[in-house]
């Protein structure tokens, strides 16, 4: 056996093993010549160190751990993931480089919104992992970036703005109530038959082409509500508000020169605002897919990719449940569950108080679906809180510990932990969100330091290669609007 020592408080850091002994403070080794057995015996001991500190987790006390423990809690770790479904990876479909650099103008130029202020990236920066650290977004009519951004009414966007990494592995479900979605062969959308056959065609990338259609319908996130074209179309003509967005773009010769390279033989004036969502769905799968974490080193038979306390976190995401709706190598079934989450901000309307969000119950006709939301893919998640539909916890910890006795954590939410002009807005539908609560969740309990020990394995999800982003963002937009890069 060996004895792990632990650092109370302390953040793990990546093992800087250094093996030379008048760097560590002791004596001066000597110039005489050691046997054989000796040195063996001496690497074996250091290698049990290295072996050691890479693997410390950060909890106070000592620990002893036999020396195959490792291996242990290795094979089992391994063993369960493979049978939830880790390891099937979806076969990436690339984006020519005439595609990406496209979609990637698009989704930052202003030009897209109605007022010219807002680009899809407002609520999607870099700098926080594809989202903005707020629990709730603010487009139209608001300023600053980020946790900063404020709008003088208090007008938020009714749901958290997902992240857009790794958008390739969840192809067929997108946004939080699945409004957008491939099932068998069906491409299911709000735009009915307004997105029509040729459109279809242009979509090379499942439900993710189609997705980038909807976001710049919203008066609320970037079409507003009077002052320009684009706000002046009634909401159900989506027709005409594509047809307008594809005039501004075609009245700048940059961008008719962009699409006309990204599309070989097919001129501007043959296409529809589908070429250009479908560029930017091309730019989501080659620039914002990260998949080598931590775990995905360990998957391969890293067993010192990532440290005991995670390992012990993955067990227990794996046994206490939590694998039931996060499978595979997402992990996200893809699915939607109605997971107890508190309803703060302005709804969607829904309810006798027009400030619920039915979720995926506003989408089909079924009651069992009120308040349920997709399941959320789990890969780099550490980047983007905060955590839920609506952004309901700011730390990632508290958000896997309200799984545990969901009830009782949605009947004392504390909304303090919001930004002050949402810690108003809890609405008091509990009884009603209860009465569809996703039966998973009955009778799960686990304690915080499980809740602790899943978190750190969650983090082992996050490529490193995801942390900074700011490589994605062009040095200009053929528009020549600012660019909201922060």
């Amino acid at each position: 056996m060996y004895r792990i020592f632990i650092s109370a408080g302390r953040k793990t850091r990546p093992s800087r093993c250094n093996h030379n002994a008048s760097a560590q403070g002791t004596k001066p080794r000597s110039d005489k010549p050691r046997p054989l057995f000796a040195w063996l015996i001496t690497a074996a001991v250091l290698g049990l160190a290295c072996h050691a500190e890479l693997n410390t987790p950060t909890e106070e006390g000592v620990e002893e751990l036999p020396g195959d423990s490792v291996a242990i809690l290795s094979e089992e770790a391994r063993d369960l993931a493979f049978r939830n479904g880790y390891g099937r990876r979806r076969t990436r479909n690339r984006a020519s480089e005439e595609l990406v650099e496209l979609g990637r103008v698009l989704l930052f130029d202003k030009e897209l919104s109605g007022d010219r202020t807002v680009s899809c990236m407002t609520c999607h920066l870099p700098a926080f992992g594809t989202g903005d650290g707020k629990s709730l977004s603010i487009g139209v009519g608001g300023t600053g970036l980020g946790a900063d951004r404020s709008h003088p009414d208090n007008v938020f966007i009714p749901r958290n703005a997902p992240s857009l990494l790794n958008l390739d592995e969840v192809a067929n479900t997108n946004f939080w109530d699945g409004r957008v979605m491939l099932r068998n062969g069906n491409l299911q959308t709000p735009g009915g038959d307004q997105i029509t056959a040729q459109m279809r065609e242009v979509f090379q990338f499942g439900a993710i082409s189609a997705q980038p259609m909807f976001p710049v319908l919203s008066r609320e996130e970037m079409r507003g509500t009077e002052g320009n074209e684009l706000a002046d179309i009634p909401d159900e003509n989506m027709t005409a508000i594509w047809e307008a967005l594809m005039a501004r773009l075609g009245a700048i010769d940059e961008y008719r020169t962009m699409f006309e390279a990204a599309y070989p033989g097919t001129s501007f004036d043959e296409m529809t605002f589908a070429h250009a969502s479908n560029a930017i769905a091309g730019f989501f799968i080659s620039e914002l897919s990260f998949n080598d974490s931590g775990w995905d080193r360990f998957m391969r038979g890293n067993n010192f990719a990532v440290r005991i306390e995670a390992l012990r976190g993955a067990i227990s995401f794996f046994r206490e449940g939590c694998v039931s709706c996060h499978r595979g190598s997402a992990f996200t079934d893809q699915d939607f569950h109605n997971v107890a989450m508190a309803q703060i901000g302005p709804g969607q309307g829904d309810g006798p108080s027009e400030r619920d969000d039915f979720g995926r119950g506003r989408v089909v006709d079924d009651s069992d679906l009120l308040w349920a939301f997709r399941t959320a893919p789990l890969r780099n998640v550490e980047l983007t809180a905060p955590y839920g539909h609506a952004g309901q916890f700011v730390e990632l910890v508290d958000f896997v510990d309200h799984y545990s006795e969901s009830e009782d954590k949605l009947r004392n939410y504390d909304p303090s932990q919001l930004e002050p002009a949402l810690q108003g807005t809890f609405l008091d539908n509990i009884g009603a969100i209860l009465s569809t609560r996703d039966r998973r969740l009955e009778g799960m309990e686990f304690s915080r330091r499980t809740a602790e020990r899943i978190t750190r394995f969650l983090l082992t999800l996050t490529d490193e290669e995801a942390r900074d982003l700011s490589g994605i963002v062009p040095a200009r937009v053929p528009s020549g609007l600012s660019i909201d890069g922060g």
